[in-house]
């Protein structure tokens, strides 16, 4: 069994079928969610809108690599990148928004994003 890992987060995802796609998406979203919460936390002099920006794209390459090493068949459509007309022709698609609740994201004390 092969595994995909990158940055510092997460455990290792296994990138064959004994992980299933339900299990795969928590992993994955658990992860992004954590990269998020260290992000928010760390953001200093970061203004809202440079945290916002900054939370959808990490979040958004997180993601996407770590369904891509996983289910490197599957295209992703995410609503942060530009959509692959390759998905039109495919059996599977993971659709994503990586970060929900962007404008709250970016605000101090909110807590209502995923």
């Amino acid at each position: 069994m092969g595994t995909g890992r990158g940055g510092g987060y997460g455990r290792r995802i296994a990138t064959d079928d004994r992980l299933d796609d339900h299990a795969l998406a928590a992993v994955v979203a658990e992860e992004a969610g954590r990269m998020l919460l260290d992000l928010r936390g760390s953001a200093g002099d970061l203004g809202p809108g440079r945290l916002r920006d900054e939370g959808d794209a990490r979040a958004h390459r997180l993601i996407v690599e770590r369904l891509g090493a996983a289910r490197p068949e599957d295209p992703v459509l995410s609503e942060e990148g530009a959509d692959r007309r390759e998905r039109l022709d495919s059996e599977r698609v993971w659709v994503v928004d990586p970060l929900d609740g962007t404008r709250e994201f970016g605000e101090p004390g909110r807590s209502d994003w995923a």
